[in-house]
C-alpha cells in the first residue's frame, strides 16, 4: 500500500517528466507503476488516498464470537490449566471431549488479552550479554587459555594439556601437562607465564571459558595479586575463545600426533615441548602475515615483512607484465580483537580471525 504523500510525489515526478518530453508510459515504468494506476490515483484532477483501508468488509465466517473467546480465556485461566501453554491445553481438552478453538487461536486470544507469556513457574530463557571486547596492540596485553584432553594409554584415560596463548603474536607463552584439572595447577602455570614474559604489574587480560579450573578461588586470588583482568566466555559458547580452540586444532592435526594415545605423562610432555618449539619458532602463522609467533612477539616481523616487500617490488620491476595489480600485501598485521563487537569495523578485526 502506497501512502498519499508518496502518491503525490510520484505523480509530480511523472508530470515533470512528461512536461520535459518523456512518454507517460516510460515515466510510469521507471516508478514501477502502470498508467492505469496513475489514472486511478489522479481521477477527478487530484491525488486520492488509498481507499482500501476504509472499505467495509464482512466479518470472516470463521471468526470466534465473544462468548467463544471468553470460553477460551476461562479455560486457560482455570486452576487445571493456569500453568500450561496452549500446546498442552488443547490436547488435554481434546481428551476430555471438548473443542473450543485451534491451538493458534488460543495463542492469538491470549496475546490479544495480554496473557501471552510464560505460564507457571517456568522463566523465559535469559539473554546472556556477549563477552567484553578487548584489543591487543602489542604482546602481553591479552592472553587466552584453555585445557584440552590428550589420550592416554587406555580408553577412558586422559592427560590434560594447559595452554596459554598471546593473541597478538599467537605465541604460546605457557604450557603444562597434568593428570587432572584443578585451579591450583592453573594458578601456578599463570604465575610462571607472567614471570617468564616479564609482564608482572602490567595491564593484562586473561580470557578463559567457564570451567571450574578457570573460575576457582585459587585462580581468582592469583589473578588479583598479579593485577590481571579476568574475562570469561559465555556458557557453552566455544566461539568466545577462538584463539585457544584454533590452537588446539592445530596441535591435534599435526602429522605426528599419536592417534593411539600417549603411554606416559612424560611422553605427553615431551611431545608438547616439541610442538611448542615448532609452533613458536617455525610455524608461519597465516593471521600474522606468515611470520612465526616468536618473530611477531619480539617485534622483528616488520623487518622480515619489509624484506619480502622489497623482494616482490624488485621481481615486479623485472617482469611488470606478470603483475596485473599490486604486489602481495606484506604490511605488518594490525591490532587483534578478542570477541569484537558489531560496531567495530571490518578493517579493524580482519587480523583477528
Amino acid at each position: 500500500m502506497i501512502s498519499t504523500p508518496h502518491r503525490q510525489t510520484a505523480t509530480l515526478l511523472i508530470q515533470e517528466a512528461v512536461t520535459a518530453g518523456a512518454r507517460r508510459s516510460m515515466a510510469c515504468a521507471e516508478l514501477q507503476i502502470s498508467e492505469r494506476t496513475l489514472r486511478r490515483w489522479t481521477k477527478g484532477g487530484q491525488v486520492h488516498p488509498d481507499q482500501r483501508p476504509l472499505a467495509a468488509r464482512p466479518e470472516p465466517v470463521n471468526k470466534l464470537s465473544a462468548v467463544e473467546r471468553a470460553a477460551v480465556l476461562e479455560a486457560c485461566n482455570s486452576e487445571e490449566f493456569a500453568s500450561l501453554p496452549p500446546s498442552q491445553i488443547v490436547p488435554k481438552l481434546a481428551d476430555q471431549g471438548r473443542y473450543l478453538a485451534s491451538e493458534s487461536s488460543f495463542y492469538r486470544i491470549l496475546r490479544a488479552d495480554g496473557q501471552q507469556h510464560h505460564r507457571g513457574r517456568a522463566k523465559p530463557p535469559a539473554r546472556r550479554k556477549p563477552p567484553t571486547s578487548y584489543k591487543a596492540s602489542a604482546p602481553c596485553e591479552v592472553w587466552t587459555w584453555d585445557i584440552t584432553w590428550m589420550p592416554g594409554p587406555v580408553a577412558g584415560m586422559f592427560f590434560y594439556l594447559y595452554l596459554i596463548v598471546d593473541i597478538f603474536s599467537r605465541k604460546i607463552v605457557g604450557w603444562e601437562v597434568h593428570q587432572r584439572e584443578t585451579a591450583d595447577l592453573a594458578s601456578t602455570l599463570i604465575q610462571k607465564a607472567v614471570w617468564a614474559e616479564g609482564c608482572f604489574a602490567r595491564p593484562l587480560v586473561l580470557h578463559a571459558d567457564n570451567g571450574s579450573p578457570m573460575k576457582g578461588a585459587t585462580m581468582k586470588t592469583t589473578m588479583e595479586k598479579l593485577g590481571i583482568t579476568a574475562s570469561y566466555s559465555r556458557p557453552r559458547v566455544s566461539n568466545d575463545n577462538p584463539f585457544s580452540e584454533a590452537l588446539f586444532r592445530t596441535c591435534k592435526y599435526r602429522p605426528d600426533w599419536p592417534t593411539k594415545g600417549f603411554a606416559t605423562k612424560a611422553e605427553a610432555q615431551a611431545w608438547v615441548k616439541s610442538f611448542v618449539r615448532w609452533y613458536n619458532g617455525e610455524h608461519l602463522h597465516s593471521a600474522i602475515r606468515f611470520v612465526t609467533p616468536n618473530t611477531r612477539h619480539a617485534g622483528h616481523d616488520r623487518a622480515t615483512l619489509a624484506n619480502r616487500a622489497i623482494l616482490y617490488a624488485k621481481a615486479r620491476s623485472q617482469n611488470p607484465e606478470r603483475w596485473a595489480g599490486e604486489t602481495r600485501n606484506w604490511q605488518p598485521a594490525g591490532p587483534v580483537w578478542l570477541n569484537p563487537e558489531r560496531g567495530i569495523s571490518a578493517s579493524e578485526i580482519r587480523d583477528a580471525a
